[in-house]
């Protein structure tokens, strides 16, 4: 039996996780959602989440967010996703609670009843809630995509990372600095392992990066490169929160036209979600414009404000399509630059 069990993991590691196939395959610059807002409402645990929490009638209070959000859409001026992410206690995350980046902000114990009223207050007419405190929280905050009844890619490759980071801050002493959980699809299985961060960078504003192909070997390259040191992982980045379409097709043609696609990566479809607030291809797209899984390609890189105490460099950096991924983001950091 032992032997049996052992023969599953190799095999779901080899067709869902980071020994499939399709690792590597596709570049992943610019394949993140194009908004400006992103909302994770805590809930339940990532292995009980359904295919479509937003449609699921055992889930009504994910069900009732996703329609309100979606009835008021028009009058949300910021683009805005919605995110399921797991409770965990451990890390101050309980059921029903309610994160909001880049305000880094949570709300506690949402319930049906104050739906409607939370929507009106906070994200169409962006003033505290009435009926409930807003906390400020601070820190860096890790979501890592495993919702395996969506994907078995995420729901493999999810939970390994899931608990490499969380042992990695552990063993760091980063506990209450760093903060990792599950989260529900966020759009492109085919790049788990997905993960997004949200931290401060050099001028203290919140950046959301999106990443794909993560593996735990990279874990350490996240802690101390991108969370302490505030640069980007450029091989493995999808794009970022707060981009603009016009600077992804601006980056897109200027990468096709200085050949800096690496031979063995195809240029992925720009893929949009029309749909309002449903989850689809991004996740739960609520907003004015609902352009939900368009390419973001801009980097800001540099050095966080941190008070992280104790650090020790990774020994080992992989290296895969770095000529490429180097010279395009390096073309999207010129755009931004110049369009701010």
């Amino acid at each position: 039996m032992a032997g049996n069990s052992e023969d599953g993991i190799v095999s779901d590691d080899v067709k869902f996780g980071f020994k499939r196939a399709e690792m590597y395959e596709l570049n992943l610059t610019g394949t993140a959602t194009i908004y400006d807002r992103h909302v994770f409402l805590c809930y339940k645990s990532h292995d009980t989440w359904p295919s479509h929490l937003e449609s699921s009638d055992s889930d009504p209070l994910p069900k009732l967010f996703a329609a309100t959000l979606k009835a008021r859409k028009d009058d949300i001026k910021l683009k805005t996703v919605l995110t399921i992410c797991e409770v965990r206690e451990d890390i101050g995350l309980s059921d029903g609670d309610v994160l909001i980046f880049p305000e880094m902000i949570k709300y506690r114990s949402l319930k049906e009843s104050d739906v409607d009223a939370f929507v009106e207050d906070v994200l169409v007419n962006g003033k505290p809630w009435t009926f409930g405190p807003q906390e400020p929280i601070s820190g860096a905050y890790v979501f890592v995509c495993a919702h395996n009844n969506r994907d078995r890619r995420c729901g493999v490759c999810g939970p390994i990372l899931i608990e490499e980071f969380s042992k990695a801050i552990e063993s760091k002493d980063l506990k209450n600095e760093v903060y990792v959980t599950a989260c529900s699809h966020v759009g492109g299985h085919k790049y788990a392992g997905n993960v997004i961060i949200f931290s401060a960078d050099k001028e203290g504003k919140i950046a959301g990066h999106w990443y794909g192909y993560v593996t735990p070997n990279d874990v350490p390259v996240f802690l101390y490169e991108h969370i302490k040191e505030g640069k980007v992982i450029e091989r493995l980045w999808r794009g970022q929160m707060g981009l603009h379409a016009e600077i992804t097709d601006k980056v897109n043609k200027q990468s096709v036209s200085n050949g800096t696609t690496a031979d063995k990566k195809e240029n992925v479809p720009v893929e949009t979600a029309s749909q309002g607030c449903c989850q689809g291809d991004a996740g739960f797209s609520c907003c004015r414009d609902a352009s939900a899984e368009g390419k973001e390609v801009e980097k800001k890189q540099g050095r966080l404000p941190t008070c992280f105490r104790k650090w020790d460099k990774p020994e080992v950096f992989t290296a895969i399509g770095v000529v490429g991924a180097v010279a395009f983001v390096a073309v999207a950091y010129g755009f931004y630059k110049k369009s701010h």
